[in-house]
């Protein structure tokens, strides 16, 4: 499993800097972003007169200001540099603080659209001017001659944090009373952050209401607090490396990320693609909710469908699924994206234009894409334009997705995401390791366990996969779906109408939180999986050719698609043949007639132990003596004698070993 960090969530980032400089006591934040968009915000607020202290390491920015607000004085001009944050957020500081500047930026900030943004701060009644193109790119703010500004309720037409952050901190810093309004509920980071320094804000953070946010400043007295958190990952560059993961078909662990409800959405989709994906809570930072994410990828990716309220918070992932509709099974839809046309290109018509070049039919709306999946090698020439988000969605594909591009600007993925191209790295056909030394990878992502009947493969198996981060395959259970499938048929007694029909069975392994899950047409539960019937049947149709066939076809499909512990009866010598690390358990009769009882909840009478280990000892016969495929050990494969032996320390022996063999690291 391959494990990685992101920078610094550059929204959660871009508050920080804005907002530490106006607080009434000193702040310290560390882990931010050390992209070109925060540090355009960084730079705005230095010229602003806020004394922000910059130290930079391996963890990214961190800042420290003694805060008490902005400086007075000539009206600096602000280049915003390509960041649309930093320009919207900064209009709605100046407006509401009274200070006056000119924000201007790059040619792609210029073409962005300001209205949005100007209209509703000239409502309150803050002086703001066009130096250029009406709408565009550069403004003047000016300082307010006498008076405050108005309160106001805004109705937006469009879902935009930006919009609403902007208003948002007018009020506060005006201490009017403002509430923004919007159809669907957009991030909510600057909410969350003015909230942790003490603003009276009012707003949903379970994101089950309106998406309304509100702000009234009667008792408050008017003093903001400093912040002093560490920020975690950005969950949006977290999800271009996942992507990298499900194209390559290797598990991914993303540490520390910010999971706040507005930027997980991507997640669902991916779920649907078929992707499994585990996410373990961690403490809040200043009202941001934090989480590690665990994501395994399927056999195949399936197409998505999405649009309406769910799209605000994936909006910036929209270019990475769309990627990964390219190369899923079926027809993908994209509707209600048409805020894409306005970001630092025009993002549905590049990916429209792009992706079709590479050979993937693809239909472009005015508010989205369709996209046929297709499989085969993908060539081309790709133009980022400029713009970041196109610059890592395509190199996500050409690093992990069976591609040859050349992408004519992938350093402009820096400006959200600095070094993303070596952290693309680990994802890569035969890539090194993320921590430096070469992981064999044909023969070094399978670890095969074999043993007789209650020797203890299954547990030993998937407790040595959790330690070493793989995923646990059950061979056995796909026996015993197929056994289960043929006794709900009634053809478990016919051996031909078994092998006649065994190919065409919808039986699949999907990414379950721990390990693969196995399905015949819907979902097994373990309990019928394990019925006495099932049991009583799944050696002698294990033993039948077309069974096996189809078994080791989803059990190798798996090895391609993931690091594995597998364990079986022939996992070392017929289906793994080349597996990295090969061991054979075994465990005295009457010791594993012991433990089946104990799994049944049965009495560990004399006589119940001597007829289990009977029972036992006859299905060793039987499967040490079929022609196909018996039960044997691989001549290089370790024995390892449970009797008697704690099952930590027999896990403990077999991680030593994939550690050794350096099929993991310890």
């Amino acid at each position: 499993m391959i494990r990685v960090r992101v920078p610094g969530d550059k929204s959660i980032s871009h508050r920080a800097a804005l907002l530490a400089p106006l607080a009434a006591s000193e702040s310290v934040v560390r882990g931010l972003s050390t992209g070109a968009d925060v540090r355009s915000s960084v730079r705005a607020m230095q010229r602003l007169g806020a004394a922000i202290e910059c130290e930079e390491d391996e963890g990214g920015l961190t800042i420290r200001c003694p805060g008490g607000g902005l400086a007075g004085g000539a009206p600096p001009r602000l280049d915003c540099g390509n960041s649309g944050t930093t320009a919207r957020l900064l209009t709605g500081i100046l407006s509401g603080g009274g200070v006056a500047a000119v924000l201007d930026g790059d040619p792609s900030l210029r073409s962005r659209p300001m209205r949005r943004i100007v209209y509703p701060l000239q409502a309150m009644g803050a002086r703001i001017e066009y130096e250029g193109e009406p709408g565009r790119l550069p403004i003047r703010v000016r300082a307010r001659a006498t008076g405050q500004l108005r309160p106001l309720r805004h109705r937006a037409g469009v879902s935009s944090a930006q919009v609403k952050s902007a208003v948002l901190l007018a009020g506060v810093l005006a201490r009017v009373r403002v509430s923004a309004s919007e159809p669907a509920l957009s991030r909510d980071h600057t909410e969350r952050m003015l909230a942790a320094m003490g603003a009276p804000i009012v707003f949903d953070p379970a994101r089950t209401g309106a998406g309304e946010a509100a702000f009234d400043p009667a008792g408050w007295d008017g003093e903001l607090d400093g912040l002093h958190l560490t920020v975690p990952g950005d969950p949006s560059s977290a999800a271009f490396l996942i992507g990298a993961a499900l194209l390559s078909g290797r598990p991914v662990r993303v540490e520390d990320v910010a999971s706040n409800p507005a930027r997980t959405g991507f997640l669902a989709v991916l779920e649907a693609m078929g992707a499994g994906v585990r996410r373990e809570p961690l403490p809040d930072q200043a009202g941001e909710p934090r989480e590690t994410w665990t994501v395994r990828p399927p056999d195949r990716l399936r197409a998505f469908s999405i649009g309406g309220a769910a799209v605000p918070g994936l909006i910036d992932e929209i270019p990475l699924l769309a990627i990964l509709a390219a190369r899923a099974r079926g027809r993908s839809e994209i509707r209600d994206a048409a805020e894409l046309r306005v970001k630092e290109s025009d993002r549905l018509t590049g990916l429209a234009r792009t992706i079709e070049s590479l050979g993937v039919n693809v239909a472009e709306r005015a508010d989205g894409l369709t996209i046929e999946g297709r499989t085969g090698r993908l060539r081309g020439a790709i133009e980022t334009r400029g713009d970041h988000r196109i610059a890592m969605a395509f190199g996500v594909l050409d690093a992990a997705g069976d591609a040859d591009l050349a992408i004519d600007d992938r350093a402009c993925a820096g400006v959200s995401f600095p070094g993303f191209r070596e952290a693309l790295a680990p994802f890569s056909s035969g890539a090194a390791s993320a921590r430096g030394a070469p992981v064999a990878r044909a023969r070094g992502r399978v670890v095969a366990v074999d043993g007789p009947a209650a020797s203890g493969k299954s547990t030993t198996a998937r407790r040595v996969a959790d330690r070493l981060g793989f995923v646990h395959v059950n061979s056995g259970l796909l026996y015993r779906a197929i056994t289960w499938w043929a006794i709900r048929e009634g053809i478990d007694d016919d051996a031909k109408a078994v092998e006649d029909s065994v190919h065409a069975l919808a039986l699949e392994l999907v990414p379950a939180p721990d390990g693969l899950a196995v399905g015949v047409e819907e979902a097994i539960s373990d309990r019928a999986l394990h019925s006495p019937e099932v049991t009583a049947r799944v050696s002698a149709l294990s033993a039948l050719p077309a069974v096996r066939a189809v078994v080791l076809d989803r059990l190798r499909r798996a090895g391609r698609r993931h690091e594995v512990v597998c364990d079986g009866r022939d996992i070392g010598t017929t289906v793994f043949p080349d597996a990295g690390l090969k061991v054979f358990l075994v465990a005295e009769p009457r010791e594993r007639a012991r433990r089946r009882l104990r799994e049944r909840g049965a009495t560990l009478t004399e006589e119940n132990i001597e007829r289990e280990a009977a029972a036992l000892e006859a299905r060793d016969r039987l499967d040490s003596s079929r022609s196909l495929s018996p039960l044997k050990r691989a001549e290089e494969a370790v024995v390892i004698d449970t009797t008697g032996r704690d099952p930590g320390e027999v896990v403990d022996s077999i991680v030593r070993l994939a550690v050794e063999r350096r099929l993991a690291r310890p």
